[in-house]
């Protein structure tokens, strides 16, 4: 459990602490009071990144220059300072070089309105999907992802000069291979894993019989040496590397047909919503114990049918981090303290 957090000069708050409790924690607000920047917080803590942003900086306030958060957890106290020139990343006290003992303190599933784009948006989003679970679960994936991304950064660099050298481009061609294979075989395996929750998860929100299957679309074929090779012209003209696992992908097919072409928005937050719970039975089989459950404003959102299928599918011992502008469509279950943010300032619990 996830027992509080201090915030400084994160988002919008130049200072906040927040006590949590077991099960369902609620925030309450007007949009723009900072309630998904506490979700946000929690996650960035925990994981050392962020749900809404591929990058840090942004998470900064304004007019500072760096953001330090910490908080406690089954026992262990975290804390991780960030700024454009330092990052310090301590666990009970103790500043760490490596981040293996720290990452492994939470695990960490995020559900938001947005989570519609899974379907309907395009691969980035569904690549950021499955790496934000995969780093959770595989020690191996984060240093393998990033081998990858920094050959892809380099390679690519050499691709965008005035006068591309194809001596000096081939030179990155063996760590983006090696690199990129491992990467998607372990995309593969995770959506193997994935898809039988997933589908689970569907009937069970839906309360339907609608089958829904995930299935691995790589952005090379087996043979990715010749893809690359045989890609040279092509990259040439267009001065980026054009095949490998930065174009890996996710089918999403109801009843056999494409999620973001065939199916209504309502089926589509359905299938969103049974890709985060998969996440959380990833988990759950994992490590035998719920990950925390940072949920943004989507209950209201949802239809009461949907509603309580979802709270039913989620782990029932999860802690649970709500945000909601009323508590108006809160009929039954979810029994929690309700925090108030208003200027600011947190007020209940």
């Amino acid at each position: 459990m996830l027992a509080n957090i201090q915030l400084r000069n994160f988002r919008c708050f130049e200072s906040l602490r927040v006590e949590f409790f077991p099960g369902f924690n609620f925030f309450i607000g007007r949009n723009g009071q900072g309630k998904t920047s506490i979700l946000e917080a929690a996650c960035v803590l925990l994981r050392l990144q962020s749900q809404r942003s591929s990058t840090l900086a942004p998470l900064i306030r304004f007019g500072e220059k760096s953001f330090a958060l910490s908080g406690g957890i089954d026992g262990h106290v975290l804390e991780f300072h960030y700024s454009a020139l330092r990052r310090k990343v301590a666990f009970d006290e103790v500043d760490q070089r490596t981040l293996e003992e720290y990452l492994r303190a939470g695990r960490v599933v995020s559900f938001a309105n947005t989570d519609i784009e899974l379907v309907r948006g395009g691969s980035e989003i569904r690549r950021r999907y499955l790496d934000f679970l995969a780093t959770q679960v595989d020690p191996l994936y984060r240093p393998t992802l990033r081998s990858y991304e920094r050959a892809l950064r380099s390679r690519n660099a050499l691709l965008k000069s005035p006068q591309p050298r194809p001596r000096e481009i081939a030179a990155y061609d063996a760590p983006l291979l090696e690199h990129g294979g491992k990467l998607s075989t372990m995309r593969a395996r995770l959506i193997e894993r994935l898809a039988p929750l997933a589908a689970a998860a569907h009937r069970a929100i839906s309360e339907t019989e609608e089958e829904l299957v995930l299935e691995f679309s790589p952005g090379n074929s087996d043979d990715f040496p010749s893809d690359l090779a045989n890609s040279r012209a092509q990259e040439l003209r267009l001065r980026q590397t054009v095949v490998g696992p930065h174009r890996d992908d996710i089918r999403l097919l109801v009843e056999a047909h494409p999620a973001s072409q065939y199916a209504s928005e309502g089926q589509q937050r359905t299938v969103a919503l049974a890709l985060k719970t998969a996440q959380a039975r990833v988990f759950m089989a994992e490590e035998g114990k719920p990950p925390l459950l940072l949920i943004d404003d989507i209950f209201g959102e949802l239809d009461p049918v949907r509603r309580n299928s979802l709270l039913r599918s989620l782990p029932a011992d999860a802690q649970k981090l709500v945000t909601a502008t009323t508590m108006q469509w809160r009929e039954q279950g979810g029994e929690g303290p309700v925090f108030e943010l208003k200027n600011g300032r947190l007020i209940g619990g």
